[in-house]
């Protein structure tokens, strides 16, 4: 009989607390040496140590009819790691992780829980099925970087992303995440998985992209209609159509992509865009042009233009017809010639079902100067940005978080005016985030910290 040996290089000592708790202590390092399997029946992993895996030290593996979880105060490195629960049981993530070999799954489900697993540019899942495999309706992602010269087929760490391409992206990053993606009112819905792609060389691609799934992501969605779906700031999206699909091979796919962003997969009927992406107010011969944008629309009907009177009173001093459906950015103007000094403006979107739809509220100011508004703050959901500017240009907004990791870049073009943005942070955890803003060609950077509640 073949035999393994644990090789444990304790500086402090190893702590088990109970039948359900396998604690790591703070300066205690855990290594595995060889063909070595640690296995956690119905046990709590609790790493305040460390526990760095090489490739080939060994395997940790999750078995048991109850939950578990991975937690402690430093991220641990597996070499692999293989989820092996039975029946409803989970293990469930209260800490990143990292697994530079293999995450396999033999039975049961692993939720990310708002945390990701780094790949790095070794690790691989294998084994997803429809019953067993990564969820994450709270938020998370598992993550790979791979080198994307002239791909044929690469499906980088098996995420399930298939790209081909004649063109070299360089170090590409891949997430795959697993909430149901909606706009920035909260409306609509995807199937559950998403991917992020971030190749270094981002433009000319004409790629093609075959996007996997599993039935039990469909989150009610009609496989049938599954089209892709993307975003460049996960608040505004594009219908990109598909160019095929298959329903039993589970896949969706499309070919001359150019960039790449957020993609996931919805139905074409669906509303996930976000009707208003733009807001603009600006003076121009003592008159105030109002300037709106929309990246899809559903069965609308008009759009009124309303000035606040004071005592919370609207009045509607304008109206056109909207496009009604429409699949491409549109955008539309209404210039006020009676306009009262420093008046709010808003402008409410009518469907042809009756319900209305209103953006944020704008300020016209005639003396313009460069500037920048931020707020609420602390913030629940959605963050407003107010920036003025003398002239058109592009902006760039990035959220950094409390230790200094970028996790969301967003780009939008600026009128001269001012010019209303939003900035979703429903999905990021509570705590402390810098916002950058860069425009007028680097010439304006403004930073803020921001408190999300």
């Amino acid at each position: 009989m073949k035999k393994l040996f644990l090789l444990l290089l304790l500086t402090n000592f190893l702590d088990a607390y109970s039948q359900n708790i396998f604690k790591v202590s703070s300066g205690t390092f855990l290594k595995t040496s060889g063909a070595v399997f640690i296995v956690s029946e119905n046990t709590n992993l609790i790493n305040d140590g460390t526990i760095q895996q090489a490739s080939g030290e060994g395997s940790f593996k999750f078995t048991g009819n109850a939950d578990a979880a991975v937690s402690g105060s430093n991220e641990p490195t597996f070499a692999r790691l293989i989820v092996s629960k039975t029946g409803s049981a989970r293990l469930q993530l209260l800490q990143h992780i990292s697994v530079i070999e293999e995450l396999n799954f033999t039975s049961g489900l692993l939720d990310l829980n708002n945390f990701h697993i780094d790949l790095a540019t070794t690790g691989m899942l294998s084994g997803e099925n429809e019953t067993t495999h990564a969820i994450g309706s709270n938020g998370g992602y598992i993550q790979v970087i791979n080198t994307l010269n002239a791909p044929a087929s690469a499906d980088p760490g098996h995420l399930g992303a298939i790209i081909t391409s004649a063109q070299n992206f360089g170090s590409t990053t891949i997430r795959r995440g697993h909430q149901s993606q909606v706009n920035g009112s909260g409306q609509g819905s995807s199937i559950l998985r998403y991917y992020d792609i971030s190749p270094a060389n981002n433009n000319g691609l004409n790629a093609t992209l075959h996007f996997s799934y599993l039935d039990a992501e469909l989150n009610s969605l009609d496989e049938n209609s599954l089209v892709f779906w993307k975003s460049s700031d996960n608040i505004n999206w594009s219908n990109e159509d598909f160019t095929s699909r298959n329903t039993t091979a589970n896949f969706v796919e499309k070919t001359g992509i150019d960039a790449f962003s957020r993609w996931t997969l919805s139905s074409a009927t669906n509303p996930l865009p976000v009707d208003f992406i733009l807001f603009n107010a600006r003076c121009e011969n003592n008159n105030i042009i109002l300037t709106w944008k929309t990246a899809q629309e559903f069965n609308s009907s008009h759009f009124n233009i309303e000035r606040y009177m004071g005592t919370n009173q609207w009045m509607v001093v304008g109206s056109m017809p909207a496009a009604g459906t429409s699949n491409t950015q549109l955008t539309y103007s209404f210039i006020d010639n009676n306009p009262s000094a420093g008046g709010l403006y808003r402008i409410a979107e009518y469907d042809i079902d009756g319900h209305v739809k209103y953006t944020s509220i704008i300020r016209s100011d005639c003396n313009l100067k460069e500037d920048w508004k931020v707020w609420p703050n602390p913030v629940m959901n959605d963050l407003w940005i107010n920036i003025s500017t003398l002239a058109q240009s592009k902006i760039i907004i990035k959220i950094f978080d409390s230790k200094g990791t970028m996790i969301n870049l967003q780009q939008n073009n600026l009128l001269r005016g001012n010019n209303l943005l939003n900035v979703d942070m429903k999905k990021m955890p509570a705590g402390t985030y810098l916002i950058l803003a860069n425009w007028s060609n680097g010439q304006m950077q403004r930073a803020m910290k921001v408190v999300k509640m």
